[in-house]
């Protein structure tokens, strides 16, 4: 049997208590084979975790991986000029081997952070399959939809293009690669393109993922037309499921919150991009007392401006309880509970947890350092004091991605090279 064991730290368990254990991974089947300090093993590989948190990799639960291409191109703009002023026209310059560039390098920041698993939707999706299968990391992609301005004939294409790759690429990279069908919102996509492609995904058993409620603007217009709440709207469509999952929910009242709560619907948490877009605060701590599925996400790097969960952990837990009006509201243990099984349970994939035959998804935090000295509460320490670049080892499906601080699966100073000249050539077409 070929195994690894990562020894000599501390272990993270599901109840958050900690724990002095080795951990020993099974590396061809990808699971955990035991977690003590009295194991009586010999293993193919170690890796040292002295002075070291071992914890379930993070979970990115909505990002739009390959939008590192445009981090910094547009910021302190309002989302809808944002999008339509700036991001829309550049991306429409994207060509596929832009789209692999921008993957690759969004990969290597979430294995130098810690990140095992996230959820994706963009275009040229085989692109990023095609990295994500080199980086070694576990994703749910999709193709994202947007109908409007377009003709019916067109319209139904992308409708078509979305169906089409999550039929193709779910199981890929060995089965760590899961699909969904991903319009892109409730108002940026038409009724009848909603409807179609909803019923269409559910009949062959794939999930639905879309930014709902993110913005006044995408839920006063539902109202003013439909006279109902948008999440309402899109119970009436059949896409609130136990299977799908929403980005942000910023702006949902208390009848949405338990139409997903009832729905068993996941809510994808993003602070960072809601803050910095000033979208709104998104009622967490009334999501979780309801019994919601909550997970994190980064979003893009060009509204975040980083793909570091560790970042998105603390902006969570401040602006929680910013929207709580409440400083024990969205508490450290929930929300590292939101970052690792809150994202995976949201998003339909194994991980989040550190259990004896779970998933080998594990990411290794070295708390020598004087930003997290003293070490009294470790838990409290990865929400509010903890980095990305503290990550020493990134584990994925039992793979070492990244052994002390080197990532082995993709070549990092030649996807910065070819990531910086990518967008100098963009830059110039744009």
């Amino acid at each position: 049997m070929d195994t690894l064991r990562i020894t000599d730290g501390r272990v993270l368990r599901p109840d958050g208590t900690v724990e002095d254990a080795d951990v020993l991974v099974d590396r061809d089947e990808g699971t955990i084979l035991d977690i003590g300090s009295d194991i009586d093993a010999e293993a193919s590989e170690t890796l040292d975790a002295e002075g070291c948190l071992v914890m379930p990799g993070l979970v990115n639960a909505h990002c739009h991986v390959s939008m590192t291409l445009l981090r910094g191109y547009a910021d302190d703009k309002p989302l809808d000029a944002w999008l339509q002023e700036d991001i829309w026209p550049t991306e429409a310059a994207l060509t596929p081997e832009d789209v692999r560039v921008g993957a690759e390098l969004g990969l290597v920041e979430m294995i130098k952070s810690g990140t095992t698993g996230f959820a994706d939707m963009y275009f040229h999706v085989p692109e990023v399959v095609a990295a994500i299968e080199e980086a070694g990391l576990r994703a749910r992609v999709g193709h994202g939809v947007v109908t409007i301005g377009k003709d019916e004939e067109d319209a139904w294409e992308d409708i078509e293009e979305s169906l089409d790759v999550a039929r193709e690429f779910d199981g890929a990279a060995d089965g760590r690669i899961r699909t969904a069908v991903m319009p892109h919102s409730l108002t940026t996509v038409d009724e009848e393109y909603l409807s179609e492609a909803t019923a269409e995904a559910h009949d062959e058993g794939i999930p639905v993922h879309y930014h709902a409620n993110e913005t006044t603007n995408e839920v006063d217009p539902i109202v003013e037309e439909r006279d109902e709440r948008p999440l309402a709207y899109a119970r009436d469509l059949g896409m609130l499921t136990d299977a799908d999952f929403i980005a942000h929910g910023v702006h949902v009242d208390d009848e949405e919150i338990s139409l997903l709560a009832d729905a068993g619907t996941g809510v994808v948490h993003c602070p960072a991009s809601n803050m910095k877009l000033a979208s709104g605060m998104a009622p967490v701590q009334d999501m979780l007392d309801a019994g919601v599925t909550v997970g994190i996400g980064t979003d893009g790097a060009a509204s975040n401006n980083d793909l570091d969960m560790f970042d998105e952990m603390r902006d969570a837990a401040m602006i929680g309880k910013l929207a709580a009006d409440d400083a024990s509201a969205v508490a450290a243990p929930d929300v590292l509970d939101m970052a690792t099984a809150g994202s995976a349970d949201a998003i339909g994939l194994p991980g989040g947890t550190l259990e004896v035959g779970g998933v080998a998804d594990i990411a290794v935090v070295d708390f020598d350092a004087p930003h997290l000295t003293p070490a009294t509460n470790l838990v409290s320490h990865l929400v509010y004091a903890a980095r990305g670049s503290d990550v020493r080892h990134t584990i994925c499906d039992g793979q070492v991605l990244m052994r002390d601080r080197e990532v082995l699966t993709l070549d990092e100073s030649a996807v910065v090279d070819r990531a910086r000249s990518t967008v100098d050539a963009l830059h110039e077409r744009v």
